[in-house]
């Protein structure tokens, strides 16, 4: 089904060859060629990306059902008295299954604009979140919220259609506020930067498939993950590298690697590069800090400039200080 915005590119696009058919007249208006060039862009960016606005709803939702089916089984195997445990307060608690709730209704939201447009809505699929105790649900909460942030900031430039645009944006601003409500019930810094991480739609599926086991038929995306990226023998998943270290990383696709892509809010192009090879690792870039995505790299643009060509494994979340 054509967007609103690719009939109007269309529409707009008339206008120039009529326009440039009457000797002595300007060919657009100012404001005419500012919409022309947005057009452009945007339809330039998914036609890239491979994906419909109608396919990013539906990534979006297959997103929403993992983070809304991640917090039921949670709840359902951990009582509150779990979360008091940790130290969490009956507010923290409270906002806790709060967010579950959340994101429900956010799959709500995405199903009634898949519906509308025409298109049945992907279902949930069967997952594994490995749930041991309430401290590695929270921890993994902390991951899946930053990663959605990251997904509809990615996912956000591809949309021509505003307001399929404007349906994103309402989750987004939500979806971060999760993310601040468990860095606080986590007790670290409610906002580590100044910018948040936008992650292409495949980084993305990339970091949710391990968790999906199956989906049913109709409701596979048609994006396919890029090979699993892992901290090295001896670093625990969870711990914190410093600036300037040397990491040492485990994939399917180390011996293709030359560069470690760091990518996180804030940086110039959004990426920094450092040297790999699977035998020394590579450098844990200086000011660097919070949550950072890795990734395993066939090139260093000096732009950088990360794009999904060039990504060989992961990527990974980490936390560097």
């Amino acid at each position: 089904m054509p967007s609103i915005t690719k009939t109007f590119g269309a529409i707009v696009a008339g206008l120039a060859v009529v326009a440039s058919a009457l000797p002595g007249h300007p060919k657009l208006t100012a404001s005419q060629m500012k919409i022309h060039e947005f057009v452009k862009r945007q339809e330039a960016a998914a036609a890239a990306s491979g994906l419909t606005d109608v396919d990013i709803l539906q990534f979006a939702l297959t997103l929403e059902w993992l983070e809304t089916t991640f917090y039921q089984q949670g709840f359902a195997k951990f009582p509150a008295a779990d979360f008091q445990k940790l130290g969490l307060t009956d507010q923290q608690i409270t906002d806790l299954t709060s967010i579950g709730a959340s994101e429900a209704a956010h799959v709500g939201l995405l199903q009634s604009a898949i519906a509308q447009a025409g298109f049945k809505p992907v279902q949930p699929c069967t997952y594994n979140f490995g749930f041991t105790d309430a401290a590695g649900m929270v921890a993994t909460a902390l991951v899946l919220e930053n990663v959605g942030v990251s997904a509809y900031l990615g996912g956000g430039p591809l949309i021509t259609d505003k307001s399929i645009l404007g349906t994103a944006a309402s989750i987004l601003s939500i979806e971060a506020r999760h993310q601040t409500a468990l860095r606080i019930a986590s007790k670290s810094a409610a906002a580590p930067q100044a910018f948040d991480t936008a992650l292409s739609p495949k980084q993305v599926f990339s970091l949710a498939a391990p968790f999906i086991q199956s989906c049913p038929e109709g409701s596979n995306l048609i994006l396919t993950a890029f090979p699993t990226l892992s901290l090295g023998e001896g670093i625990a998943a969870s711990a914190v590298v410093a600036a300037g270290s040397t990491l040492q990383l485990k994939s399917d696709a180390t011996a293709q690697a030359t560069f470690c892509a760091f990518t996180t809010g804030g940086l110039p192009g959004g990426t920094v590069f450092t040297a790999f090879t699977a035998a020394t690792g590579c450098v844990v870039p200086q000011n660097l800090n919070g949550v950072v995505y890795v990734n395993l790299a066939s090139a260093g643009p000096l732009t950088g400039a990360l794009t999904d060509d060039i990504i060989l494994a992961g990527p990974m979340v980490m936390q560097v200080s």
